[in-house]
């Protein structure tokens, strides 16, 4: 019989990553010289600008229904077959909204380290490689 006590990992399939950046790549990132300094904030800020782009998206999209039905307050009325309106826009498109929208994240911020990785690459004089 088993130790009840030992541990069993489960982890599911393996995901698609980013290149990953070689230790000697990472050097000036790891001691916080000028130029790892920069190599982050550039990475940082292109996150940051991308997390904005996403939330916009959010916030003029699904973020302006409520506005619009308080504008438009017989819209509340409208019906599509049996189902209203509100309910088909708030309750079932809502939904595959935001599923768009965070596999659009996820692939623009994979190609914005993939970028990042390139970039560190490619800067580092030729020994360091």
């Amino acid at each position: 019989m088993s130790d009840p006590l030992s541990r069993v990992r489960v982890t599911g399939p393996p995901r698609r990553r980013a290149h990953v950046v070689r230790a000697a790549r990472t050097r000036e990132i790891d001691a916080e010289t000028a130029l790892g300094e920069v190599f982050m904030r550039s990475l940082l800020r292109e996150q940051l600008v991308l997390a904005l782009r996403v939330l916009a998206a959010l916030a003029l999209t699904v973020g302006l229904l409520p506005l619009l039905f308080h504008l438009f307050p017989g819209l509340g009325d409208v019906r599509v077959g049996p189902v209203p309106v509100a309910w088909l826009l708030l309750g079932v498109l809502t939904y595959p909204w935001l599923v768009v929208l965070g596999w659009a994240y996820i692939r623009r911020a994979e190609h914005n380290e993939r970028d990042f990785a390139d970039l560190v690459g490619s800067v580092l004089p030729e020994e360091d490689r």
